[in-house]
C-alpha cells in the first residue's frame, strides 16, 4: 500500500480532491494531512474522510521530531499541496525524490519565494501572458526549481481577470493532480 502525507496550508481543495480520488483505491491510501495553520479549512476537509490531521507550528519544521512523526507514517510521496513554507534540506535529503510541489503557472516562469496564489495570477496578468498552467515537480533545496514531473497549460483571454485565471488554475489542479500523483506511485 502506497501511503501519501499531504502538506497543506489553506483550503485543502487540493488536498480533498487527493484523498477523494484514492478514498477507495486498494493501492494507495493519504495516511495524513499535516498544516503550520491551527486555523486552515484544510483540517475540516481531511477530517470528513477520516484521515489524521497534525498541526505544527513554523519553528517546529526544522525540528527533527517533526521530521520523525512524518518517518513513523512510512510514506511513499510527500505531497504539497497549497503549503507555503520552504522544505528544509534536511527533508529533502531523507525523502529524496519522494516530495513533490503543485505550482500555479508554467515554471520557470513565476516561481521563486514569495511567488504563490493570487500573487502568481496578477502576475501573470500583468504580465499580459497568453496562456498559463500548473507544473507538478519534485521538490529540491530551491523554491520551484526541482525537476517537472507534468505541465498542463491553459490559454487566456485579454480580458481576464487575476480572478479568472486563478478559476482556470483551479480548474487546471483539480484535473491532473490526483492522476499524477497515481500515476508516479502506481505506474
Amino acid at each position: 500500500m502506497n501511503k501519501i502525507v499531504i502538506f497543506a496550508s489553506g483550503s485543502g481543495t487540493n488536498a480533498e480532491s487527493i484523498i477523494k480520488y484514492f478514498i477507495n483505491s486498494s493501492k494507495t491510501k493519504v495516511v495524513s494531512v499535516i498544516t503550520n495553520n491551527a486555523n486552515a479549512k484544510v483540517i475540516e476537509r481531511a477530517k470528513k474522510y477520516q484521515v489524521q490531521t497534525l498541526i505544527f507550528s513554523k519553528s517546529e519544521l526544522n525540528d527533527s521530531k517533526l521530521l520523525q512523526k512524518i518517518n513513523n507514517f512510512q510514506p511513499d510521496l510527500l505531497v504539497l499541496a497549497g503549503f507555503l513554507l520552504k522544505i528544509p534540506e534536511t527533508w529533502v535529503a531523507a525523502f529524496p525524490n519522494k516530495i513533490i510541489n503543485i505550482h500555479p503557472a508554467l515554471l520557470p516562469k513565476f516561481g521563486g519565494k514569495g511567488m504563490y496564489g493570487m500573487h502568481i495570477h496578477q502576475a501573470v496578468v500583468a504580465n499580459k501572458e497568453s496562456e498559463t498552467g500548473i507544473t507538478i515537480h519534485y521538490v529540491n533545496e530551491n523554491y520551484d526549481e526541482g525537476a517537472i514531473l507534468f505541465q498542463a497549460a491553459v490559454p487566456l483571454a485579454p480580458e481576464d481577470t487575476p480572478e479568472d485565471v486563478a478559476v482556470k488554475i483551479h480548474e487546471l489542479e483539480q484535473k491532473h493532480f490526483p492522476l499524477v500523483i497515481d500515476r508516479l506511485l502506481n505506474h
